[in-house]
């Protein structure tokens, strides 16, 4: 049988890729610690003769004066539903919705029934009881009459003078008299109809002062104290000033954010409740620096910062955590008050390593 060429040719090539491949070295890609293997470029450059080039810009710190928003809506100081305290049918309304009150200004009036005819009647039995008592104690001094009944006629008449009390603060709680000053707010229980003890009779607010209420996050709560100055604007146009007055000692277990309550002045009733706000609140001055975030790079252990260069040409790591941001860029802090931080080049050195600086020119400093 006969051998065709083509068997023959692909034999040879076989063994001779085999025995090429039999004198060579195996290298894992990859793996930089294996033989052969190949550096990263940090390495890489670390060992070259020739430093490697890097281009830094000078940076110096600058006064940033921060500020807090905080949004959240506005409440009034003061909610009161003003219940009565007894039952009975609604026989006035002294006030009707939107009007404005004083503590202790009448609201409504529940029929008095016969409450009126109680009082009498406790009136009389407290008379009755007085001169009982004082006839048996004229008795008891000429010892006509026994100390017993003198007792016993003292407490008929204490608990006379009670039962009128009674009577008469049952007939006090028809009047429905408002406990706070403020503006009577819809809906108010209408003449005739029949309250029981604890419903209704009208919801008073005071808005003065006003509040707006917002929620602050565990990194910036701690830049708030009572006391501090803010500026609220509201969807409805006004922008107004007002005090920090509470900070809450605790944190909402849900959304891990604290209460903040600023309080404004508002004696004309003009700012309304409900309505939503927008507070800022002026921070302390600080020094940091403005920089460009395409700059940042992160280091071995996943830490964002810069990498800069000293006056010796060796590169350092410095964390920058960000304080705000703007269009054009970022505030940090963790920074020399001057620092050359590398602009181009920051991904392929490391800490330590000596560089060759090149200041970058006017206008490329955010590149």
């Amino acid at each position: 049988m006969k051998i065709r060429f083509s068997y023959l040719l692909a034999l040879w090539m076989t063994a001779a890729v085999a025995g090429w491949m039999a004198t060579g070295d195996i290298i894992v890609g990859g793996r930089a610690e294996a033989e052969g293997g190949v550096e990263p470029p940090a390495v890489r450059n670390e060992a070259s003769e020739k430093p490697f080039r890097v281009r830094v810009v000078t940076f110096d710190a600058q006064t940033r004066r921060a500020a807090l928003e905080i949004r959240g809506r506005t409440e009034a100081d003061a909610k009161v539903e003003v219940r009565t305290e007894t039952s009975g049918k609604v026989a006035e309304r002294h006030v009707t919705e939107g009007s404005r009150v004083e503590a202790g200004d009448l609201l409504c009036r529940i029929d008095a029934g016969a409450r009126e005819a109680k009082v009498l009647e406790s009136r009389a039995r407290l008379a009755q009881a007085k001169l009982d008592f004082e006839a048996a104690t004229q008795l008891s001094s000429k010892g006509f009459t026994a100390e017993t009944r003198v007792a016993a006629l003292k407490a008929a008449l204490d608990a006379a003078t009670a039962g009128l009390r009674e009577a008469e603060i049952e007939l006090e709680r028809t009047e429905v008299r408002a406990p706070i000053a403020g503006a009577v707010e819809s809906k108010m229980a209408e003449v005739g109809s029949m309250l029981a003890a604890g419903q209704i009779c009208a919801t008073l607010i005071n808005a003065d002062p006003l509040l707006t209420i917002g929620q602050v996050s565990e990194d910036d709560i701690s830049k708030l104290v009572t006391g501090l100055e803010a500026r609220v604007s509201l969807v409805t146009g006004e922008t107004v000033t007002g005090t920090i007055r509470y900070i809450s000692p605790s944190a909402d277990p849900e959304t891990r954010t604290f209460r903040v309550e600023i309080e404004i002045d508002n004696p004309d009733g003009a700012l309304r409740d409900g309505v939503t706000a927008f507070a800022t609140v002026a921070l302390d001055a600080v020094h940091a620096h403005f920089i460009s975030p395409g700059i940042m790079t992160l280091n071995d252990a996943g830490e964002i910062g810069v990498r800069a260069v000293d006056a010796d040409g060796k590169v350092t790591f410095y964390p920058t955590p960000i304080l705000g941001a703007e269009r054009d860029g970022v505030w940090v802090r963790g920074l020399p008050e001057r620092v050359r931080i590398i602009t181009v080049g920051q991904d392929y050195v490391r800490d330590g390593q000596t560089v060759e600086a090149a200041e970058a020119k006017a206008g490329e400093a955010q590149s």
